[in-house]
């Protein structure tokens, strides 16, 4: 995870507290807490990369709506993080 991005691995974060969100349910979810829009030139590259890294997979719920879930990689890297982050507080 120490290659990803702040954004993301808040990406990582979303999907993982979520069940398979959509794209928009990504977008949502993340616009809310950055409280500001999110372009889908910014959105899905990033959700590529954490896809083509293994973290995240994939997956289609009709011909327009693809969904995305945490794969165990994914749920250990952020595992890792959270662990290494600890370190530095209380």
């Amino acid at each position: 995870m120490d290659d990803l991005t702040g954004f993301q691995r808040d990406l990582l974060y979303v999907i993982a507290g979520a069940d398979q969100p959509s794209g928009q349910d990504v977008k949502d979810e993340i616009e809310q807490y950055y409280s500001s829009e999110i372009n889908h030139g910014r959105l899905y590259p990033n959700l590529d990369t954490v896809v083509n890294k293994d973290l995240v997979e994939k997956g289609q719920l009709d011909r327009r709506t693809n969904y995305y879930s945490i794969t165990d990689e994914g749920e250990q890297a952020i595992k890792n993080r959270h662990e290494w982050v600890l370190q530095y507080i209380d």
